[in-house]
């Protein structure tokens, strides 16, 4: 039995019918920028997380980077963040002109290692962007700590965990900015890019909202400079229906996850942990596996569909030459680079397919013993 790794027709089937006469309304009137989709969505999705704020964006990347530019962060100045991450989390620190300091994982989490943060932290340093990688919150608690401490504000990268909690709180809720992706694959995904900044701070809020919009609160005046990254009607139409799912779908989500739990807990493989305290969306069910490239060619074999998120490290990629970093420098990072493997977990998968996934990876130990 073929089994994708990702099928986004399943879900559109669920909610086509629920959208067409929305979609239809919108080709109506035309107003495809900003407007009352937009701001209902923003409202919707603040209420949805437990924030005073929230400001549509053109994408998750945009989101971070815009974040980094309200903050006046820019030349000269360094953001500390993740080596094992999607390489955006870097770029938008990059893209506003500063550098990016890489610190090691926790080897169980794959996300930013606290106990490493405190060593990376200069005077230049003016923002932390901890990652909640494939869905599972960062460790809050001490991130927080050094925040208040050293003064310096959080971003949180919570493009793949929207949902997810820390201490029964929502991640994007702790920092001085959340950061959220709807690009189609994420949890909650739209029909093309997307994303949305959250903050509690409101002054922050509108200058977010200025920046998004070329600078300008009023047309053709411009205070402050600024990009164009607003966040379309038609996405925000769509993302305000699936807003409504969104809870159900990521349930699934964890179901599937327990599922993968009991039936792959006897192989050779190191499967996600979920500490108390944490409430994982599984984004992706990622675990770590000896023989990778051997068990690919079995997957393929038997059509199963996997990813690897992410087989080069930040620290390595060619387009950060410059920073000086070598092989070695951050050895979890590149650990995990090398084992990592991620399974289907999309909520429309069905019981058959699931046992079809468990089964092929038991065949597979079996036969390399």
């Amino acid at each position: 039995m073929s089994v994708p790794f990702l099928d986004l027709k399943l879900q559109y089937q669920q909610i086509k019918d629920e959208l067409q006469p929305l979609l239809q309304d919108l080709y109506e009137s035309q107003q495809f920028v900003l407007g009352i989709p937009v701001s209902e969505f923003e409202s919707t999705f603040a209420q949805y997380c437990g924030s005073a704020e929230a400001i549509g964006v053109a994408s998750g990347t945009d989101a971070l980077s815009i974040s980094l530019e309200a903050l006046d962060i820019g030349a000269g100045d360094e953001v500390i963040t993740s080596a094992f991450t999607f390489i955006a989390s870097a770029g938008a620190v990059v893209s506003c002109g500063a550098k990016p300091v890489f610190v090691d994982i926790d080897p169980v989490t794959f996300n930013l290692d606290p106990n490493q943060v405190e060593d990376k932290i200069t005077k230049k340093t003016k923002a932390i962007i901890p990652v909640h990688l494939f869905g599972l919150a960062a460790d809050m608690k001490s991130l927080l700590e050094i925040s208040e401490t050293s003064g310096i504000p959080l971003i949180e990268d919570a493009c793949q965990a929207v949902g997810a909690e820390y201490q029964q709180q929502k991640v994007g809720t702790f920092g001085r900015t959340g950061c959220f992706s709807f690009f189609p694959t994420k949890n909650l995904g739209g029909f093309g890019d997307g994303g949305m900044v959250t903050t509690e701070d409101e002054k922050l809020a509108e200058k977010i909202r200025m920046i998004r919009v070329h600078g300008s609160k009023e047309r053709y005046k411009s205070e402050v400079i600024g990009r164009n990254v607003r966040l379309d009607a038609l996405q925000a139409i769509i993302l305000d229906v699936k807003l409504k799912y969104l809870d159900e779908w990521n349930n699934k989500r964890r179901s599937i996850a327990q599922f993968y739990n009991e039936q792959l807990k006897s192989l050779p493989m190191t499967l996600p942990l979920e500490s108390p305290g944490y409430h994982s969306v599984y984004n992706q069910y990622t675990v770590r596996v000896e023989n990778r490239d051997q068990l690919v060619d079995h997957l393929v074999e038997k059509e199963i569909g996997y990813s690897i998120y992410y087989p080069i490290p930040l620290h390595l990629q060619p387009c950060y030459d410059y920073l000086g970093y070598k092989k070695g420098d951050f050895p979890e990072s590149e650990k995990a680079a090398d084992s990592v493997l991620s399974l289907p977990i999309y909520p429309e998968l069905k019981t058959e397919q699931l046992k079809e996934v468990a089964q092929t990876l038991g065949a597979f130990y079996v036969k390399v013993g």
